[in-house]
């Protein structure tokens, strides 16, 4: 690129959705998707918790850490998403952007940069509408159709798995 700016590739930038089902009222699961959204340090714009790797870490232990450390959420690191490249306006520096699914199993009430940041629970559309940048809405829309797929071949693959159930236990 030949704009008159000095540019850099910068590879480390993880990322992650956090993301959990909505618990009902007596505590069990829904199919009700959310996902966490942290602030930016900077202003109050809507982000998923990213970072740097370290030279002793994977992608995803570092897309797990910076979870840890910037939105106060612990899971699993889920099978990568894809690969973003975009410019830093502020900077005018190259980044490949790496995005990770997490599913959230903890939410901490302490963590790293809690007096940094606000983190909010939103549903998919409220998500999309606060994300800045076309990336994180493909990385989002990447995710839901990836759950929305497994959830169908579960579906397939075990039709009559509560039915079953119930006919076991009623004949008990």
């Amino acid at each position: 690129m030949n704009d008159g700016k000095t540019h850099f590739f910068n590879f480390d930038d993880c990322r992650c959705i956090p993301y959990r089902y909505k618990s009902s009222s007596d505590g069990t699961m829904t199919d009700d998707l959310e996902v966490l959204v942290i602030s930016s340090q900077k202003c109050q714009k809507m982000m998923f918790p990213k970072g740097g790797w370290e030279l002793d870490e994977s992608r995803e232990e570092a897309a797990l850490r910076e979870s840890l450390e910037e939105a106060g959420v612990l899971g699993n690191v889920e099978c990568e998403l894809g690969k973003w490249d975009f410019i830093s306006k502020s900077h005018g520096t190259f980044y490949e952007g790496y995005m990770f699914p997490l599913l959230v199993k903890e939410e901490l009430d302490f963590w790293p940069e809690q007096n940094l940041r606000q983190r909010t629970w939103m549903n998919v559309k409220e998500a999309r509408d606060v994300c800045q940048h076309w990336w994180m809405k493909e990385a989002l829309d990447i995710l839901v159709e990836r759950l929305n797929s497994l959830k169908q071949q579960n579906e397939q693959n075990y039709p009559n798995i509560c039915s079953d159930l119930v006919a076991k236990i009623s004949s008990l």
